[in-house]
């Protein structure tokens, strides 16, 4: 689904959403508010790129930080759910993970994200991706796959209404 069929929907279905974005660096948002009238729909976005920015922002424990990591699948849970908590949303979208060049180590390698979404106060969708290509191609096609799990989100919230 392309960005503005998306937002569409989520604006006439009265949903609302908000990001909370580390390795994609706001591309979510952006390619959010690319589209007149995303105000009606979008609550706020947070770039929270440091661990420290994700515990004092979204709520992201100390514990899963130092146990899992930043690029985690747990990270990913707890910065989804905390930002549609903040922002009281409907959802929450996320993502973590290592774009490159550098970073990546072999059991967390270059490529490997993580995007969540938030549908409830406990539910949350997490997908691990591993993609390829340089830096930006990398963040563009997490901020992507991050657009396609809140549609699969927005699916899932319709058949529990």
């Amino acid at each position: 689904m392309d960005a503005a069929t998306l937002i569409n929907e989520l604006c006439s279905n009265h949903y609302t959403v908000a990001t909370a974005e580390s390795c994609t660096g706001g591309l979510i948002a952006s390619s959010i508010v690319d589209v007149s009238g995303a105000s009606d729909c979008f609550n706020e976005g947070y770039v929270t790129y440091s661990n420290q920015a994700k515990m004092k922002n979204l709520g992201v424990s100390a514990d899963t930080l130092n146990s899992v990591g930043a690029v985690s699948k747990e990270t990913a849970t707890e910065m989804a759910l905390g930002v549609r908590r903040v922002a009281n949303a409907t959802f929450g979208l996320s993502s973590t993970g290592i774009a490159g060049p550098t970073g990546g180590t072999k059991l967390k390698p270059v490529g490997l994200v993580y995007i969540g979404c938030a549908y409830s106060d406990n539910d949350c969708i997490v997908k691990e991706l591993h993609l390829n290509g340089d830096r930006s191609q990398v963040r563009v096609a997490a901020a992507k796959e991050a657009l396609n799990l809140l549609a699969e989100c927005m699916d899932k919230i319709k058949v529990m209404a």
